[in-house]
């Protein structure tokens, strides 16, 4: 049986207003969680739902790309039309990123591969048991227990 699994990719013909509501109440987050998450105003989030907004400036967009843990690429696939791989993957640099803290928008870029930082290997799946990596909420993979940080210091 499915855990609290939420399918985070878009649907299609989905508008943006439907996705985030919908990826919203999936997380179980509230609409004043989702705005302090974000970094936004809840008018903002009410108006976004209710359909009254429909374009995103690059703040709005990597905000709620980060409250919802999701590439930030889905908004802009939302608004051409067009389909999304149905597996979203985070990826960070296992030295530099700082856990607790949202990983750098050029890390989610779906052509990045190399931190544009240190010049490493971006980590897109776990280490030990190799499951993609779909949230940084966490510091750990919820499937072994391993870490996500390098243990480097």
């Amino acid at each position: 049986m499915d855990t609290l699994e939420v399918n985070l990719a878009p649907q299609p013909q989905e508008s943006l207003a439907e996705y985030i509501r919908r990826v919203r109440s999936g997380l179980g987050l509230s609409q004043r969680e989702l705005a302090e998450g974000a970094g936004i105003h809840l008018q903002s989030v009410g108006k976004l739902e209710r359909g009254k907004t429909s374009k995103l400036n690059r703040k709005t967009q990597s905000g709620l790309a980060y409250a919802l843990q999701i590439p930030p690429e889905y908004f802009t696939a939302i608004g051409r039309g067009v389909a999304i791989e149905s597996s979203p993957v985070v990826k960070f640099c296992p030295s530099c990123w700082i856990p607790g803290t949202a990983p750098d928008p050029i890390w989610l870029d779906y052509r990045a591969k190399y931190c544009f930082l240190c010049g490493n290997s971006l980590r897109h799946q776990c280490s030990k048991c190799t499951e993609p990596i779909v949230s940084l909420k966490h510091r750990f993979c919820p499937y072994c227990g391993t870490g996500y940080k390098s243990e480097q210091s």
